[in-house]
């Protein structure tokens, strides 16, 4: 069995598979003071209830952007998989050329996010992941990863907006039916969710413009927690909305490299 763990800075994921098939799927929040025993504590009353036996695992690879998660969960890992984590970079994700100066500043989602991309949809394609941050992943003709944007995510304008304006109450995220709003909650509320709709217009316009010069447009994908929320307002510009991009990343990585490693023993062999 395959463990493959996507920590976010708002939500852990962990989805157990055997072969391509995901036996169990589990949601945490994200703690950075959280140990290993906590983990353990919440990790196996669920194992129980989908009859998830943890000797089974045999591997666990790990997509994290949280650092200060790293060292538990590897300590986890250990304890209940008597094994260690592999942990995604720049350098370990097979056959996806990365075209920055810095790549290992990289978050390791949004190039896991990239290498889906190219096994599941087509290329060129932008993924508009609507998480902590609302970022753009930019993969070009070539199936190159050649960057992008990270703008506020839509909570975090949400608290920001709440905290700074004494007599703004706080508002849940929502699609109003116009933008000019006839409250002070209705305009909120049109100012956060039309406000995004359009920033992501304007930047898949602007990221087309640079990204192929032919007017050629790329695959738009939407990930993230709020991705099926604000693709309704973005209508025919998103192509596919898929909240497992980042799953689907980490075990197709997973896959090309116990590929890789069979290739090797048969050249050993030969």
């Amino acid at each position: 069995m395959f463990l493959a763990i996507d920590i976010g800075n708002t939500h852990s994921v962990f989805a157990f598979f055997e072969g391509d098939t995901v036996k169990a799927l589990w949601r945490l929040q994200t703690d950075a003071k959280r140990t290993a025993d906590e983990y353990s504590a919440f990790l196996m009353p669920l194992a129980i209830k989908d009859g998830i036996n943890f000797a089974a695992v045999r591997d666990v690879w790990v997509s994290s952007v949280v650092p200060d998660v790293d060292v538990e969960m590897n300590n986890l890992s250990q304890r209940l998989f008597d094994c260690s984590v592999v942990k995604i970079t720049h350098d370990v994700l097979p056959r996806l050329d990365v075209k920055l100066q810095r790549p290992e500043e990289v978050g390791a989602d949004r190039l896991v996010n990239a290498v889906a991309v190219l096994e599941y949809y087509k290329a060129p394609a932008i993924v508009i992941d609507f998480g902590t941050a609302t970022t753009f992943d930019v993969v070009d003709g070539a199936g190159a990863f050649v960057g992008g944007v990270i703008a506020p995510g839509v909570n975090l304008s949400v608290n920001a907006l709440y905290a700074a304006a004494a007599k703004l109450p706080k508002i849940s995220i929502e699609k109003p039916n116009k933008a000019i709003g006839d409250s002070t909650i209705s305009a909120m509320k049109s100012g956060i969710y039309w406000g995004y709709v359009s920033m992501v217009e304007g930047m898949v316009k602007r990221i087309t413009a640079e990204l192929d010069g032919s007017g050629v447009k790329p695959m738009i994908i939407a990930t993230g927690g709020l991705s099926h929320l604000m693709a309704e307002g973005l209508g025919d510009l998103v192509d596919v909305v898929d909240e497992d991009l980042t799953l689907k990343g980490l075990k197709t990585i997973y896959n090309l490299h116990l590929s890789d490693v069979k290739n090797k023993q048969k050249k050993v062999m030969n």
